[in-house]
């Protein structure tokens, strides 16, 4: 399984790169993906939090795994505020305001033009995923008040690390 970065590391920062390999190399990362997202557990994750630049994510929100490689949102609509975790923010969850319905678009593991979309967790993940190949985390998305409030308390309970990644407390698990 591959190690999931945390709050704090660079890589969760930068914007990902495009995949323009389509191999079996992509494919057995794909694989590890999924086997460390169900592991975490998670519904999504994306290639930067595993510390790979490249802009893809894998996501199983029921229906069974999938992959999306070079997503861009082109189409929104209606907005909700809801609890959301990040396994890059483990034991953590917040209010936030993402869109209701959503539709992206990008290619699939071989290379094919593909395109998802989907309303209430689908649309979550969505926007979750691809902030995540923008750099973006989901404290990015609370208002100027809240985000101050939530890096106090992400800085009360973990400590910072070797290469700017946090480690969580010794005492019980924290999974998001």
């Amino acid at each position: 399984m591959l190690r999931i970065r945390t709050f704090g590391d660079p890589v969760l920062r930068q914007a990902a790169r495009p995949v323009t390999d389509f191999d079996d190399a992509l494919e057995r990362l794909v694989d590890e993906m999924l086997e460390t997202m169900y592991d975490a557990p998670g519904v999504g994750l994306a290639a930067p939090q595993v510390g790979i630049e490249k802009a893809f994510f894998v996501y199983d929100i029921g229906d069974g795994p999938g992959v999306l490689c070079n997503p861009q949102i082109v189409e929104t609509s209606g907005a909700h505020r809801r609890e959301e975790g990040c396994l890059s923010v483990p034991g953590f969850w917040f209010e936030v305001e993402r869109p209701e319905w959503v539709v992206a678009r990008g290619v699939d593991i071989k290379g094919d033009p593909s395109e998802l979309s989907g309303e209430g967790l689908m649309a979550r993940m969505l926007a979750h995923e691809i902030d995540h190949l923008n750099g973006e985390l989901l404290i990015d998305r609370l208002e100027k008040a809240e985000r101050k409030a939530a890096l106090k308390e992400i800085r009360q309970v973990f400590e910072f690390g070797g290469g700017g990644s946090l480690i969580p407390p010794r005492h019980g698990e924290r999974k998001a």
